[in-house]
């Protein structure tokens, strides 16, 4: 295709070198052992054209058996026994009778009984079926199924898992560091006031305000930041795996770097569609309450707007879905790379709306898994188990419990925060590979080419 961008992640390996289409090969030695010299006109000493065969030559159809002769009082040896599955059922290099490792077609024709065997049965004869798809990296180079895709992004974090669970890490480190502070420090003051309501001045009630707002603000900026650097990491990282080669921090770094302010741009722009979607979903039911009509129709009208906002911004987030993809590893504009996860998604809306839905179970399930039993032993540790755990300990949660609880959550982060970056890129090249055919250049990539790149194979539950 014309149009399709190249893969902007690795480059293609060159090509072994060859001999060019059309090159004659060596010339034949003059006495080559075997091969009788060209016979000559006579009286003229020219050769005959093309002719290298020997001047005796044995009639037609009187050509030795490969056994041997045979005397005419002797009786001729019995045939090989018929092979038990059809092709590739004889021995390798030996025909069979009709054919290779199986008796002659039937009048059922191929695969019917006394045809070729292999044909009645599919592929799973002895040839075993079409040449599997390269795989240089974490995945088959052909179109995936779904447990090929979390399988590559699990692969992806165990083979790499120094780097991987390093950014990990870190971006949990600072997150969870960020949640623990905040809480303690600003949120612990405002649910106290909120308790207290009743001896709260106006004052006290907008100063809480102020500082809920400051603190989930902080905590959305330096999230957002984090988040965002290492999904262009991990993508970076996860494209490599994908044609087998490693790739450390600082180079990953050093790849996704001129990319991330337009990281930025994006997500601020799909953040301000998806404001603008939920404004004018609730705008009209707000202005019949404001204007004072029918308290029952404007309810009515507000609830139909915001699950209409809720629709539409979930249809078009699934659309632009593999907008950052697109972005980090085809060096897209902003614009451009949305248009490119809409042109990606279009036609496989609900495939990638359950691959995201599952994978999101899926790692919100280990995530708690792995912080219950922090919280728990933190709910414990810090005195009013019950009151923590649930946030009803009279307005005030303890740093014991925060810490603890801080601590399982940062594990859970850095175990799943891979897996979704790393799904997010391999639905985005199983997109391209299923549309675009990138698996030839990728397989040109990796420098595996001719080694069955390309060749379509199972596709486990696509």
């Amino acid at each position: 295709m014309t149009d399709t961008p190249g893969w902007a992640s690795p480059g293609s390996a060159p090509s072994p070198e060859g001999r060019e289409p059309g090159a004659s090969g060596p010339a034949e030695p003059a006495d080559r052992p075997g091969l009788a010299k060209p016979a000559s006109q006579p009286g003229t000493g020219a050769q005959t054209p093309g002719a290298k065969w020997s001047n005796e030559q044995p009639p037609p159809g009187q050509w030795s058996a490969p056994t041997g002769a045979q005397g005419p009082d002797q009786t001729p040896p019995p045939p090989p026994p018929p092979p038990a599955a059809g092709w590739g059922g004889g021995r390798p290099g030996i025909p069979g009778p009709g054919g290779y490792g199986g008796p002659p077609p039937g009048p059922g024709g191929y695969g019917a009984p006394g045809g070729y065997g292999a044909w009645g049965g599919g592929w799973g004869g002895g040839w075993g079926g079409p040449p599997p798809a390269a795989k240089p990296g974490v995945i088959p180079l052909r179109p995936l199924g779904v447990g090929e895709i979390l399988d590559g992004a699990v692969s992806t974090m165990r083979t790499h898992w120094r780097t991987v669970l390093g950014i990990s890490l870190a971006v949990s480190l600072l997150v969870e560091t960020t949640l623990v502070l905040v809480q303690g420090l600003l949120m612990n003051d405002i649910t106290q006031a909120s308790f207290d309501s009743r001896d709260a001045s106006t004052d006290d009630i907008l100063r809480a305000l102020r500082d809920s707002l400051i603190g989930t603000g902080l905590i959305t900026v330096i999230s957002t930041i984090a988040v965002l650097i290492s999904t262009a990491l991990l993508t970076t990282i996860t494209s490599r795996a994908v044609l087998g080669r490693p790739v450390g921090i600082g180079e990953a770094w050093r790849e996704a770097r001129p990319q991330i302010p337009r990281l930025f741009g994006l997500l601020l722009l799909i953040g301000l569609i998806v404001v603008g979607l939920g404004v004018a979903g609730t705008l009209p039911g707000i202005l019949v309450l404001t204007l004072g009509g029918g308290d029952g129709a404007g309810a009515a009208l507000l609830a139909l707007g915001i699950l209409a906002a809720i629709v539409v911004g979930g249809w078009l987030m699934i659309r632009l879905y593999l907008a950052t993809p697109a972005l980090m590893l085809e060096r897209q504009g902003i614009v451009k790379s949305m248009s490119r996860s809409t042109k990606l998604v279009r036609g496989s809306w609900w495939r990638v709306f359950g691959i995201v839905l599952l994978t999101g179970l899926i790692t919100n399930i280990v995530a708690s898994l792995v912080s219950i039993p922090f919280a728990l032993v933190g709910a414990a540790a810090g005195g009013d188990a019950m009151g923590n755990l649930f946030g009803t300990a009279g307005g005030h949660v303890g740093w014991t419990f925060l810490i603890i609880r801080g601590i399982g959550s940062l594990v859970g982060t850095a175990l799943t925060l891979p897996i979704s970056a790393g799904v997010t890129v391999l639905l985005y090249i199983d997109q391209r590979i299923r549309r675009e055919a990138l698996d030839l250049e990728l397989a040109r990539a990796a420098g595996v080419q001719g080694n069955g790149a390309g060749t379509p194979g199972p596709v486990p539950g696509s």
